[in-house]
């Protein structure tokens, strides 16, 4: 975990925006992974694959490229609303529930956000940075991967069905 957590605060300032080939390979079967609600409740990324597309954003509250992104995902959301289920997924590095919790109410993040304390989800996504997204479709296949805040989400999405 502790390579991955230097991946990402190296990578996040290094990697040009877009998508890209690093990451989760497109086309595998989306893993399962243990992260916690913001109470601390564990939950299984797996119990949602293969249920209906997903998007899952790996982001942080300090992430300028994740500020930069949250426009188009809140668009995403009210456009798609049940038809995609949208997640952050908050890393760990200089995070903590409390914070994110806090980072969410004030940007009026209504989307699911769960926090992946033990790296869990960051390892088995392969998360290179702050900022990648991860599109799943309803049989539970990566249809699209990208890094940066200037991802275009209506495409990545459009993927999924």
């Amino acid at each position: 975990m502790k390579k991955t957590l230097l991946a990402l605060l190296i990578a996040g300032f290094a990697l040009p925006a877009g998508a890209q080939d690093l990451g989760i390979q497109v086309g595998k079967r989306a893993p399962a992974a243990i992260v916690r609600d913001l109470s601390g409740k564990p939950v299984d990324l797996g119990a949602y694959i293969g249920k209906s597309p997903m998007l899952i954003e790996f982001w942080a509250t300090w992430c300028s490229n994740c500020q930069h992104l949250e426009p188009a995902l809140i668009a995403a959301q009210k456009k798609y609303g049940n038809r995609v289920r949208f997640i952050g997924v908050a890393v760990s590095v200089n995070q903590s529930p409390e914070r994110v919790r806090l980072y969410a109410a004030k940007h009026k993040i209504t989307h699911q956000i769960l926090f992946d304390g033990d790296g869990d989800a960051t390892d088995k996504y392969d998360v290179p940075a702050t900022s990648y997204i991860v599109v799943v479709n309803k049989k539970g296949n990566v249809v699209y991967t990208g890094l940066g805040g200037d991802q275009n989400i209506e495409a990545a999405l459009k993927k999924a069905f």
